[in-house]
């Protein structure tokens, strides 16, 4: 479930729905500010590419340094790109 926020952000910074499932999938998640928030380490990468394969993990390694903005009824509130390292 997304809200017409997020599909706005998502639609605005070209995150595809793909990277948004392995965001979910394979991400971790902290809880900042009351909600949680989605994001890919590099152990999560490797999870991927031995789950998926070489190529899908390709196909989506662009959009995958992105964020998830998720709330607690499992919402998606926001989406956005990480140009740094996410403080918590």
């Amino acid at each position: 479930m997304f809200s017409d926020h997020a599909i706005a952000r998502m639609q605005q910074r070209s995150i595809p729905i793909g990277a948004i499932d392995a965001l979910l999938d394979y991400g971790e998640h902290h809880r900042h500010r009351g909600a949680d928030i989605f994001f890919l380490t590099k152990s999560g990468r490797c999870r991927m590419i031995r789950d998926l394969g070489k190529r899908a993990f390709l196909n989506l390694e662009k959009a995958l340094d992105t964020y998830l903005v998720v709330s607690d009824d499992g919402c998606v509130i926001t989406a956005g790109r990480r140009y740094r390292r996410l403080k918590f």
